[in-house]
């Protein structure tokens, strides 16, 4: 595909990176000629310095011949009239980054449509929103689902408690049933593999499992995790992200924001409804002390500072808080919060990837997403009429060998992925990838 990127800060470098590799023909907008002399440099794309709101750059970048326009500046305003006037000079299709959630409503998003802006990412909202999924299973890393919950990807740290130490894949499905689970990925170290039966589950591995929503208790029970109920959330920092989070968890929890910002303390009183608003800082042990951090289930820390919500969380942590969340936006930093027991992690910049990158794809992608501890992608495909997925049982499909196939979804059913599995038109198929096997994966689901 053609793709320009409007844009060179943190979104649009990362997709840059990732989507040039996938070899894209990339071109890259933005007014800061050092940084895109950088990226250049760096990566296998083309540039234009300029405005991405200047006609005359967006002619220069020839954006009447691009297949995808992507507008990713911190300024939503650039983005919504970048993405305009490039769908007008004939890009095919425009996405663009937003940071008011007003734009999302039905009303507004259609209007925006109409005028030129076929998808709005708003993804300070995504990263609330994943915050809560997270919040469902307190022993997990990372909770994702697929069709409205059918399927659920679990990622679990098995320490030395778990069941399922030191036994083999097949050994594992023998014992507790291949019918309800199946194990698709392992973290171990700084490696992720995609394991096949004879690999053997070891200490200190985080290990991601497909499964129904049936059997989650049993995958917590086999990897030596309890499920607890949470009621009582601390929300450490009164960004976006924070007052999104603390929006949808006040209806069903007992939240409480700690707000270093006075004027922000105030000005929350209006946005909240029965969220308690609390003027200090999240590091301070002796405020978490007052405010009853003993009788916390869940700590989240979304400052601004990477630095702050990993130290926050590890506090936390230590005073016995059984869940920790931290927005980590630094990515050099998420395997070292990994390594230390920060329980979720959460990147705005591998969460908008994640929903962009799955309209460069060429087949029915219904759900894309990068994971935050591993080098892996997990998306969900529809498979087509005469695709070659839909010819031959799993067992005889020969897929690549750094992909597989956890679950189908079909119609009212949910199904496991197993050898004896056909794939049929219309399915719903959960797949787990690296990176250098997803434009292998995808050509099984082309015609």
């Amino acid at each position: 595909m053609n793709i320009v990127i409007a844009g060179a800060g943190a979104v649009g470098t990362h997709l840059a990176k990732m989507l040039s590799r996938q070899e894209h023909n990339i071109l890259l907008i933005d007014s800061d000629q050092e940084k895109v002399e950088n990226l250049e440099s760096q990566l296998d794309i083309m540039s234009v310095v300029g405005s991405c709101t200047s006609i005359g750059a967006l002619k220069d970048a020839e954006v009447g011949k691009c297949d995808l326009y992507i507008a990713v500046n911190p300024l939503e305003d650039q983005n919504i009239n970048s993405a305009i006037l490039a769908k007008k000079l004939g890009a095919k299709r425009t996405i663009a980054r937003v940071n008011n959630s007003e734009y999302l409503e039905n009303e507004n998003a259609e209007y925006l449509k109409s005028i030129g802006i076929d998808t709005l990412i708003y993804p300070e909202r995504l990263a609330a929103e994943e915050i809560v999924t997270a919040l469902k299973q307190i022993g997990s890393r990372q909770l994702h689902e697929f069709s409205d919950g059918r399927l659920q990807l679990i990622g679990i740290k098995l320490w030395d408690n778990a069941l399922i130490l030191n036994h083999t894949l097949a050994k594992m499905g023998e014992i507790y049933g291949a019918d309800q689970f199946r194990l698709v990925a392992i973290k171990r170290e700084n490696k992720t593999i995609i394991p096949h039966g004879n690999e053997v589950l070891k200490y200190g591995d985080l290990i991601f499992v497909v499964t129904k929503p049936s059997f989650v208790s049993n995958v917590f029970t086999l990897c030596g995790k309890e499920q607890l109920e949470i009621k009582n959330i601390v929300i450490v920092g009164a960004s976006r992200i924070g007052i999104k989070t603390a929006s949808l968890l006040e209806k069903h929890y007992n939240v409480k924001i700690i707000e270093k910002d006075r004027e922000k303390c105030i000005q929350l009183a209006d946005k909240l409804k029965s969220t308690l608003i609390i003027n200090g800082d999240g590091r301070d042990l002796s405020l978490l002390r007052e405010e009853g951090i003993k009788n916390i289930d869940a700590f989240i820390s979304v400052t601004k500072s990477s630095e702050t919500n990993i130290l926050s969380c590890l506090l936390a942590k230590k005073m016995g808080v059984k869940k920790s969340v931290a927005e980590v936006e630094n990515i050099d930093y998420i395997d070292l919060a990994e390594n230390i027991g920060i329980g979720t992690l959460i990147n705005t910049k591998l969460i908008a990837a994640s929903h962009i990158y799955g309209y460069t794809m060429n087949v029915d992608v219904k759900h894309m997403k990068f994971l935050t501890f591993s080098e892996a992608e997990v998306f969900e495909l529809e498979a087509e009429e005469g695709s070659k997925i839909t010819k031959y049982e799993l067992k005889d499909m020969h897929f690549p060998d750094d992909a597989t196939i956890g679950g189908v979804i079909r119609g009212e059913e949910t199904l496991i992925a197993k050898g004896d599995v056909q794939i049929a038109a219309g399915d719903h198929v959960v797949i787990f990838a690296l990176p250098s096997a997803v434009k292998k994966v995808i050509k099984y689901f082309q015609k």
